[in-house]
Order: C-alpha cells, then sequence, then structure tokens
C-alpha cells in the first residue's frame, strides 16, 4: 500500500480508492498539469513475466490511442519499485453495479446505458482489444449519466486466481474475477466457459447478460454455484421477460435475445451492429412514444406501437446485416419478358443461354415457357397448369403439375415430374408435393411436403431433415448436394421467414434473423453464399447475400421489388422485378357493385362489422412497419384510421375493440380500440397461434381462436381478458373458431381435414352434410341454420350458402374482378351474418423478368 504523498513519477499519490487480486488504485495529483487521476499499481509479478508486460504495455498504448468518450481514458504508463503501474482519467460517480443495487432502471435509462456500451464496445473491437471481462463492475456512470467501459484488456493479462480474488477498477470500487481469458462466472459466454479463446462476439454475450440484468433487476444466469452457473450458461436460457415487466420492450427484448445466443455466429457479429441496432430504438418519434408509453406515462397510439414492431424486426437484422465498402453496383440488365402478368419460377439452362420459366400471361393459367436469351419471343413448352422448380445439368426440368393453392398465394400443392429441358412429355414422381429442388446431376430431389398439420423437408425424398409448423419454400440444393437451403417461414402463409440450411444428418442452422418478407433462393456462382431476396422494415424486397456463417450483405437494390430466381455458373443473375398490389373491395348494405377500398399499397385479411358498414383490413407493404398495420375504414369510402399493428382477427360484438395479430410473435395478440380506449397486449405463454379464424364470446370477456403448444396438434382454446391460462374447448387435432351464434357449436377440421360441426359442451364432432372437398367455410348465417361457405379457390369465386342440417347448397353470390392479370390466388373472404355485406382481398403481381451482369 503507497502512503499518501508517494510519488510515481509526475504522480503524486493522494489517497486510496480501493485494493484487490489485480492491484491497488489511488486517486493521485498530475504535478505537471495540475490535474486528479487515477493510478493502478498492478502487482509486481507482471513485471517478472517479460511476455506479459509487454501486453500490457502495447494494449495499453493501444487503449490509450482509442480517445472515445464511453471508454476510460488512460493517460500513461510507468512502473514503480518493480510493478507497473497504469494512469487515467478519475471519474466522479459510481459503477453500473452500484446503480443497480440501488434500485430498478428505467427503460429509457436502459437504453441509453445499453447504448453508450455498445458504442464503447465497438470502438475497442475496431482496434483488436477484446474484453473478456464484461460485467457491472466493470461499467462506471459518472454523474452527468456517461457510462464508461473499465479495464479494457487487462482480463486477457491477468493470471489463473480462486474467485474469490478481486481486482478494484481504475476507480477502485469493482470487483474482478481473475482468470486466464475467462472472465467472471455469470458473465462468461459459452465459448470461454468451455476454455476457447475470446473474441468480440464473447463481449457482446456479456453485454446481452449485462442488459437482461439492467431490464429484469436479477442476473441471467446466476446459481448457487460457479459450476451451476457456468452449466446455465451452456445450458439454458434465462427467463423471459414479460409485457407486465414495466422495462418490457419488444424490440430491447430482440436485441437482448440475438446477444445471448449459445453459438458466437448466431450473436451479432459486431459491436458496430449491435450498436445500430440499439440506436434504432430511439431513432423515430413513434418508437420514442412507445417506450415512454410502457413506463404508465402515457397512453400508447397506434403509431407508438408500430414503432416498437419495426424496432423490433430492425434490431434483429440489424445484428447481421452490413453494406459492402465497395462502389455502388451498376448492373447491365437485360429484359427478357413483355407481357402483363405473373411470373412464379425460372432457371437457367445448363449452358445458361436460355431460360425457362412459368407465367400466368394475361390472366390465365401458369404455363411454361422457354427463351432463348437474345430473343423476343417465349416459345411454350406445352405444359399448362404447371411450375419449374429446378434443374440438372443434364438439361433436365423439375416441374410441379397441377399445383393448386392450399392457402392465399404462397403455399401450392402439386405433382412433382420431371421433363426435358426443351420440352416434352413429362415423367410423374411424386404426389402432394409443395416445392422441390433436383441435384445437379439429376439423381435426387429435395422435397417440401405435409404430414399432418406440419411441413417437413425431404432429402432425398422420403428422408426428412427438418419439421416446422410454419411452412418450407424454395430448397435449393448445394452444387456438392451436402447442404440444403431453404426458407424456413414459421408464420403459415405469411413470407416474413428466416434463411437457413441444413446438413444431410438435419443439423439445422438459421443463418439470417427474421425478415419481413422473402421471396427467392439462390446458391452464389463460388457457392460460399446464399443469394436472397427479402424486405427489411416495410421497404420493397433488395437482394442480399449470406455466408454459411451468417454474415448478411446488401447485394443490389432499386426501384421495384427483385425476386431472384436463379445464379448461372457465369455469375450472371435471373431476376424478376414485381409489381405489387394488394386491394381490398367491398359492398356494403344497400350497394349494388363493390368498391375498391385499398388504402396503401398491399391490402388483405379483410374483416366486416356485423352490420357491414365499417371494415378492418392489415396493409403490409411499404406504407407500414414489419409488423403491419391494422386500418378501420367505412364502407362507403371514407378515409381510413389506422387502429395499431398487426393482422384483424375478429371485431368484439359492441363493436369497441379488435383483436389483432402480430405477426412477428406468434403467441401474442393486441386488443385495439376502434374508438376511445388503449390497446392491450395478450401473451398466449405455451401457444402459437395458427389460423386466422377467431370469434370474440357473447359477453366480450373472452374469445374462441385456434392455437398449439410445441409439440401437440392444434385445438381450438377459450381465452378470457382477464388472463387466465387459455382452455382447450376441443380434443387435440380438431381446430377452428367459427362459433354458432346461440355459442354451442363450432366449425372445426379435425386431423384428416374434413370439415366438421363440433359440439362445445359434449366435446363430440359430428359431420357436415352437403361440404365438399376443397370447402372453405367463410362464417354462419345470423339464423345459425346455414354457413357462407366459398367452393372456389381462385376467380372466378363461387359462394354458396349451406344449410348444417339438411346438406342443401345454394349459389349465394360470385366474385370476379374484371381485371384478373397478375392473380393467381384465393382470396381472403368475409361475409356479414345478414348477407347484406361483403369484402375480400387480391394479391395482383406484375413480373418483368431480366437477367442481369454485374452483381458480386
Amino acid at each position: 500500500m503507497l502512503s499518501t504523498g508517494t510519488k510515481l513519477g509526475p504522480y503524486e499519490i493522494l489517497a486510496p480508492l480501493g485494493a484487490g487480486g489485480m492491484g491497488e488504485v489511488y486517486r493521485a495529483r498530475d504535478t505537471r498539469l495540475g490535474r486528479d487521476v487515477a493510478v493502478k499499481v498492478l502487482p509486481a509479478s507482471f513485471a517478472q513475466d517479460t511476455e506479459r508486460l509487454r501486453r500490457f504495455e502495447l494494449e495499453a498504448r493501444v487503449i490509450a490511442a482509442l480517445n472515445h468518450p464511453n471508454i476510460l481514458a488512460v493517460y500513461d504508463i510507468g512502473t514503480h519499485a518493480g510493478a507497473p503501474f497504469l494512469v487515467s482519467e478519475l471519474l466522479e460517480g459510481q459503477t453500473l453495479r452500484g446503480r443497480l443495487d440501488e434500485g430498478a432502471l428505467s427503460l429509457r435509462k436502459v437504453i441509453d446505458f445499453a447504448q453508450q456500451i455498445a458504442h464503447g464496445l465497438a470502438a475497442a473491437h475496431h482496434k483488436g482489444i477484446v474484453h473478456r471481462d464484461l460485467k457491472p463492475e466493470n461499467i462506471f456512470v459518472s454523474n452527468d449519466g456517461r457510462a464508461k467501459v473499465l479495464d479494457f484488456g487487462l482480463a486477457k493479462l491477468s493470471l489463473a486466481e480462486t474467485p474469490e480474488h478481486e481486482s478494484p477498477t481504475l476507480t477502485g470500487a469493482g470487483a474482478t474475477a481473475a482468470g486466464v481469458v475467462m472472465g467472471t462466472v455469470g458473465y462468461m459466454a459459452p465459448e470461454q466457459v468451455r476454455g476457447k479463446a475470446a473474441d468480440p462476439r464473447s463481449d457482446i454475450f456479456a453485454f446481452g447478460a449485462i442488459l437482461y440484468e439492467m431490464l429484469s433487476g436479477r442476473r441471467a444466469f446466476k446459481r448457487e454455484t460457479s459450476a451451476e452457473t457456468m452449466t446455465a450458461i451452456l445450458k439454458e436460457e434465462p427467463p423471459e421477460l414479460t409485457p407486465t415487466n414495466p422495462n418490457f420492450s419488444p424490440g430491447l427484448e430482440r436485441v437482448l435475445r440475438r446477444c445471448l445466443e449459445k453459438e458466437p455466429e448466431q450473436r451479432f457479429q459486431s459491436a458496430s451492429d449491435l450498436a445500430f441496432a440499439i440506436e434504432a430504438l430511439t431513432g423515430s418519434s413513434g418508437a420514442t412514444a412507445a417506450l415512454a408509453a410502457t413506463t404508465g406515462k402515457k397512453s400508447v397510439p397506434w403509431r407508438a406501437v408500430a414503432g416498437v414492431a419495426l424496432v423490433a424486426l430492425a434490431a434483429s437484422l440489424a445484428a447481421l446485416v452490413w453494406t459492402a465498402r465497395q462502389s455502388t453496383p451498376n448492373p447491365k440488365l437485360q429484359k427478357l419478358s413483355f407481357k402483363r402478368g405473373l411470373i412464379q419460377r425460372a432457371h437457367f439452362s445448363a449452358d445458361g443461354q436460355s431460360v425457362d420459366y412459368a407465367a400466368a400471361w394475361e390472366g390465365g393459367p401458369f404455363a411454361l415457357y422457354s427463351l432463348r436469351i437474345g430473343n423476343l419471343e417465349s416459345r411454350p413448352l406445352g405444359q399448362e397448369r404447371a411450375l419449374v422448380l429446378g434443374g440438372s445439368e443434364k438439361g433436365e426440368l423439375a416441374v410441379l403439375l397441377a399445383p393448386t393453392s392450399v392457402a392465399g398465394s404462397f403455399i401450392r400443392k402439386g405433382t412433382l415430374a420431371r421433363m426435358p429441358q426443351e420440352g416434352g412429355a413429362a415423367r410423374e414422381i411424386l404426389e402432394d408435393v409443395l416445392d422441390a429442388d433436383m441435384s445437379a446431376d439429376g439423381q435426387q430431389f429435395a422435397v417440401v411436403r405435409e404430414s399432418g398439420t406440419r411441413q417437413r423437408l425431404e432429402f432425398p425424398a422420403g428422408h426428412v431433415l427438418y419439421e416446422t409448423d410454419g411452412y418450407i419454400s424454395h430448397p435449393r440444393i448445394s452444387s456438392r448436394g451436402d447442404m440444403v437451403a431453404f426458407h424456413d417461414h414459421p408464420l403459415y402463409n405469411d413470407d416474413r421467414g428466416f434463411i437457413a440450411v441444413t446438413d444431410l444428418k438435419g443439423n439445422i442452422k438459421r443463418l439470417t434473423p427474421e425478415w419481413s418478407g422473402e421471396q427467392g433462393l439462390a446458391w452464389s456462382r463460388s457457392g460460399d453464399e446464399l443469394w436472397f431476396s427479402a424486405s427489411l422494415k416495410g421497404e420493397a424486397r433488395g437482394l442480399y447475400g449470406v455466408t454459411l456463417s451468417g454474415k448478411v450483405r446488401l447485394i443490389w437494390r432499386t426501384t421495384g421489388e427483385l425476386n431472384i430466381f436463379d445464379v448461372a455458373r457465369d455469375g450472371r443473375v435471373l431476376l424478376g422485378v414485381d409489381d405489387l398490389r394488394g386491394e381490398v373491395w367491398a359492398s356494403a348494405p344497400g350497394q349494388a357493385v363493390e368498391r375498391n377500398l385499398t388504402w396503401l399499397d398491399w391490402a388483405g385479411l379483410p374483416l366486416l362489422g356485423p352490420d357491414g358498414k365499417l371494415l378492418f383490413f392489415s396493409e403490409s407493404g411499404e406504407g407500414t412497419g414489419p409488423n403491419y398495420t391494422v386500418f378501420m375504414r367505412k364502407t362507403d369510402g371514407s378515409p381510413a384510421t389506422p387502429l395499431g399493428e398487426g393482422r384483424p382477427l375478429a371485431l368484439s360484438r359492441n363493436g369497441k375493440w379488435l383483436l389483432s395479430q402480430l405477426p412477428s410473435q406468434q403467441n401474442k395478440l393486441l386488443v385495439l380500440p376502434t374508438g376511445a380506449g388503449e390497446p392491450r397486449a395478450l401473451v398466449l405463454d405455451n401457444l402459437v397461434i395458427s389460423d386466422m379464424q377467431c370469434t370474440w364470446l357473447p359477453q366480450d370477456d373472452g374469445f374462441y381462436l385456434t392455437a398449439q403448444e410445441s409439440g401437440h396438434a392444434a385445438r381450438t382454446y377459450q381465452v378470457m381478458l382477464n388472463g387466465n391460462k387459455p382452455v382447450p374447448v376441443t380434443e387435440e387435432g380438431y381446430a377452428g373458431a367459427l362459433l354458432s351464434p346461440d355459442g354451442r357449436t363450432l366449425v372445426v377440421n379435425d386431423p384428416q381435414g374434413r370439415i366438421l360441426l363440433y359440439d362445445i359442451q359434449s366435446r363430440k364432432p359430428r359431420p357436415l352434410p352437403g361440404v365438399l372437398a376443397g370447402d372453405k367455410v367463410l362464417g354462419w348465417d345470423e339464423s345459425g341454420s346455414s354457413l357462407y361457405v366459398q367452393s372456389t379457390r381462385i376467380f372466378p369465386v363461387q359462394i354458396v350458402r349451406l344449410e348444417v342440417n339438411s346438406g342443401r347448397r345454394q349459389a349465394w353470390k360470385t366474385l370476379s374482378p374484371a381485371d384478373l392479370s397478375g392473380i393467381d390466388s384465393r382470396p381472403y373472404v368475409k361475409v356479414t351474418p345478414k348477407g347484406n355485406a361483403f369484402a375480400y382481398n387480391i394479391k395482383r403481381v406484375q413480373t418483368t423478368l431480366y437477367v442481369v451482369e454485374g452483381l458480386k
């Protein structure tokens, strides 16, 4: 211990501040500059280890050169009586540990501190410095609110010590368990627990543990013993934050979970991306308002709710997305198509000089075409109602014959077949296939098929690699045949999702966070990247690349929605540019004609009030956030009013509340006021919502909906607004939530997909007479004696009234838009119980096909 007045060169010791296993800290006076500083005197053993002392001096110089406001400033190093010392700025305030011990932080303060810490980490990592012992004790909060990271680089230099040995920070107020690249139990990353080398992503894990503690007031992995704590770090997840927590924020929780991923490749790949993600939480007035609302100081307007969801997706994607540090690409485009319609899939020929594609021109059915690049005319291949799925190097095509819409525009089912590229007869391979790809040698297929209510990826056909309750699309076999990439969509019939890859043993790896829209996928020319088209924050789809380690980059973005189909051997890219339009049409009471009530650019999922005078629908395109926005509009054409996030499920019987589903959180609902009032969140703890059908109970105190537990089949649950645990009202596998007017009977689908009537009291199903294969029940009439049933999947759409006792079918309405170009999906139709109004949506896509050179 140094006494007051001791001189260490120009530094005069004034008073001790603390001591521990890593040295002693003093307040000192810099006699040259006339300022107080902190001096940390390290153990004399440091000087006896030449290599260790060299590294200490090197890292001290690097840290001193950082000069960052969120890193403790290092002024000088030296030696006194054989012991090295380090001189830094003297801070007034307390460590983050001390601040946490005083009580909970506000959400604004959490975000403020988190942003500052992340910026400090980013600056150090940029210089090659990894902390290795980040924890609240090594973060100092000055009296003016500045957060500074302490002891950068010193953890790497420490000798193996017992956990009881503690080290003061440079301010003398903290404790550090010393250990060789180990850090402190409770904040170590899994790789540190295993004794592996730490890198910047290890600091990001520790940051996540600190963030969790700031949000929840408790440590993420603390257990009774160090061994139990380390086991928790390796195998367990911290308890989830709940919406009842005053610091609950979906955006911040998404950042938190990304930081705490067990595998380094799944975390933020840099602290810069982490800092950017946190900045998004304060980057818009909507987000700021939403965060303020969670403290209880303000109500939550719809814009605030939408802001939080936007932050959630932006934060998770910012974890990995980076823009290549190169000049903006200047690609050369050659237009290949000239008609109006939708191109669904396209593929280069084996020699790369021709293109085979599936298109529905001018409102007609899908058919296969081929064109020679450089020619203006396409020739039909003699296969109508077919899609191109892939091709081999031997000049064969994998095609889907007679595809029918299973649900909306994203999921189709047909017969997998193979045919010559130049056209001719197709040889059928497998029935009931949803999507597929052909291996390069043409010998094997990767296929997507249904198994009950789940979808599964098989490669080769029959060998299951992956199953999901959502859906799988765009399987792509690597050139060597050792991996299959695909789109993993957690929400059925919604193109938001992840890019994933699996080896032949079924080891699945998600390479990206969730995007708000994914449509195309192809292996790059080199095979070390996957190129895909996706959208972020409601913007148009761009072209991105992701490595197998999870690093994402933007390749190209232009006007229009990009859709990648294929990459040739020479690097040319086959792209579609889509003009998207989602329309909502409705017929109001007393009106003879339908009215287009679309508000923005991608309207869908209409819902009518019981009298047909109010229309509710979601908008999910560029004009809204990634969690979509629910609008309310009178069917007389009055301007639309935004209500909040999500997709509309059901209107309460008194018309005051609308139930909405958040697509990014499959277990979360919002209860949105249609007039005065505040939105309310409902989280269904262990359930995943699996269908858009929903009906409020007669007293508006709850509702029926379809959901499922992990590992179980879907069923119908009764959910009460008072927060009670959801109660199943049907047996597993019997799912549906269209409730009869008397509240006694549900329309359900059984495990085989048959439509039945289900008596709630007896919990017994009975057949529904008169129902036909392919029927979709839309709702009950007001008497409860009939059902409105959609009998055809695509336009013209036939709607009939089906008497539930006799099975008698009576034609009710035919829906057929005048312009059918670009439409190839079943509309979502709603009819009022009185039958005096109806509404439906149209998904219209007009595609132009290009071959593009110069993308890298």
